[in-house]
Parts: structure tokens; C-alpha cells; sequence
């Protein structure tokens, strides 16, 4: 089906009414139908040409997966996980490489070179790189300058291209995340009061400096949780969970730590906290509480330096 039908037929789902199924069922019955681009997609083999094996792209009709790309124990009937987008001649290629960010993320990426016609090109793992139009630039960028940009398909021309100016990107819905849930964050910018991140791909959300045991980086991704969701949609974080649902699996963690080590771990509550959240992923103040709690439980010793594993086969965390 051409271009223009696809686009008329998708056009009839969502406005034509139909007893049987939603807008929001249509868009996804018809989406199935089709690769998509900017995206993974599990596509089968339609047939076997010189240049590579071409795949059933629904709608988009036949793509081609490059030779250097098809998997070596490739068997008859698999299907093939892909990622699908533009080459430099506009075709519709799969490649089995995974970009730095796919359509609807965001990243940390580096400036490769800068046209003075069209814009910046950043490297997003991929062999044709990411362009980053002037007119989607917030600040003029420069080669080797590494950004976060966020990564959109284009309507118009359906090339992926990456833009700076992170708002456009964000999802406007209201967060529905709760107290306490663990979330991915995207460390973006420095504030006066702590590190802005992207939660999820979706959301703005700050960490206060107050909090953190050590500085964090641009482009950083760490597991963070919601702390709390103010009336105006600003999500305030945190790198650790709150109180004692933080100290129980860290527990468990320094106890496997122990038992991998021979019982002994050379971290005690004297340790830096860089080394204790590069080791453990968890801020001091957590790991003191977890030892503190281990060392009543007759779980551990402090050996000055370091910590020893006690025999206490009875012990469970928060007994």
C-alpha cells in the first residue's frame, strides 16, 4: 500500500466511528501492521538478495537488512530483532546495532561535525549519525561538545532527528507516579539548588543538592525514586528509597557482598561515599544505617578497617 492510502486508511480509523473498537484500538490494531521507525521491531524474511535479507515492514513494504548486519546462526523461519530508520539516500534500512536512544528518548550525545547549511551531526552508535537541525538547536553547539538532546521522528520527512530543545520533547500529562517509586533518571543540568533530570523519558524532576552524598554528571543515568509530586507538576528526587525500605535490601546486598568476598569487605562506615555508591549504588547515610543494623543483628563485625561476616545461618533482614 502506498504512502498516501496508509496515511487515508489510518485517517478513516480514527474519525470514521466503529461500534466495535476505540480510536486508541484502531491506532494500535493499524500500528501493528506496520515497522516502525525509529524503533526495534521483530520482522520476518521476505527474501534473500545480494545486498542482504529484505523484511516484511507491514505498510512500509520490504526493508532491507545489509549483508554485514544478518547474524551468523541465523536459521530458517526466525524472525529478526531490528532497528529500523532512513539512510543517508532516504531508503528504509534495518540494522541489529542499537542506537544510543531510540524515537521518544533522550541521551547524551556527541557533536561530530557542524554544516553550515543544515546543522550538527552527533554520533548516536549508529553508521549514519544523528542530525541535529539549526532551527532544533536552544544554543549553538560545537564539534566534540557533547548535549542532551532528545530524539524525534520528523512528520513531515519521517527522518529521525534529534533536537535541544528538551520541553518540545516532554510529556505535558499530569505525572501519576507515587511517593516512593522507583524511577530512570537522565541527569541534564546543574541549579543553584541541585541536578535537573528527565525521569523516565517524560517528566521533569530535580534532585536537591542537600541530598546527594557526591556530584553527579551530565548525562548521568541513575535509578532514582519519587519523592514527591508538587501541585504545579514538579517532581522533587531522590537517589534512595525512603527510610526502611532503603536499609532492607541494602542489607541483603552487603551480606552477599560478604559471602562473595571470603566474609570480609574492606568498606565500613569510614568509606568514602563515591566508593560506596559506586559499589553498592546507595548514598552513606543508607549504607551506615544497613551496617548499623547488620552489627546489632550479631550479623557483622567491624574490624577496623573493613567488616567480617558473622555465623548466624538464623539471621533475616529485620529480625
Amino acid at each position: 500500500m502506498k504512502s498516501a492510502e496508509a496515511k487515508l486508511e489510518l485517517y478513516k480509523l480514527l474519525t470514521v466511528p466503529n461500534k466495535n473498537f476505540s480510536q486508541t484500538t484502531c491506532a494500535r490494531l493499524y500500528s501493528q501492521r506496520m515497522a516502525a521507525i525509529g524503533k526495534r521491531n521483530t520482522l520476518s524474511i521476505v527474501r534473500e538478495s545480494a545486498p542482504g535479507l529484505y523484511l516484511n515492514g507491514g505498510e512500509l513494504g520490504e526493508i532491507l537488512l545489509p549483508g554485514r548486519y544478518i547474524p551468523r546462526d541465523l536459521k530458517q523461519g526466525d524472525k529478526l530483532d531490528v532497528f529500523v530508520y532512513l539512510d543517508s539516500e532516504d531508503r528504509l534500512v534495518a540494522t541489529t546495532e542499537t542506537p544510543f536512544a531510540s524515537v521518544g528518548e533522550f541521551a547524551h550525545l556527541e557533536v561530530i561535525s557542524v554544516n553550515p547549511r543544515i546543522g550538527a551531526f552527533l554520533n548516536w552508535g549508529l553508521a549514519k549519525d544523528l542530525l541535529l537541525p539549526f532551527r532544533e538547536q536552544e544554543n549553538p553547539v560545537r564539534v566534540r561538545q557533547k548535549i542532551i538532546a532528545a530524539v524525534y521522528l520528523d512528520p513531515t520527512t519521517n527522518r529521525i532527528v534529534a533536537s535541544t530543545r528538551l520541553s518540545r520533547h516532554l510529556s505535558r500529562d499530569t505525572p501519576t507516579y507515587v511517593e516512593g517509586q522507583a524511577v530512570n533518571l537522565l541527569i541534564t543540568s546543574q541549579s543553584p539548588l541541585g541536578y535537573n533530570a528527565i525521569v523516565e523519558n517524560a517528566h521533569r524532576g530535580l534532585l536537591y543538592r542537600d541530598n546527594l552524598s557526591a556530584p553527579l554528571e551530565i548525562g548521568q543515568k541513575v535509578k532514582g525514586f519519587v519523592r514527591v509530586i508538587r501541585a504545579n507538576g514538579k517532581i522533587d528526587l531522590r537517589l534512595d528509597a525512603s527510610g526502611y525500605k532503603r536499609v532492607l535490601p541494602l542489607q541483603v546486598q552487603i551480606v552477599q557482598a560478604l559471602e562473595r568476598n571470603g566474609g570480609h569487605l574492606d568498606f565500613d562506615d569510614a568509606s568514602s561515599p563515591e566508593e560506596i555508591r559506586k559499589t553498592f549504588g546507595a548514598s552513606k547515610g543508607a549504607f551506615k544505617q544497613a551496617l548499623g543494623a547488620l552489627y546489632k543483628n550479631r550479623r557483622i563485625r567491624f574490624q577496623n578497617p573493613g567488616i567480617k561476616l558473622l555465623d548466624n545461618t538464623s539471621w533475616t533482614p529485620g529480625k
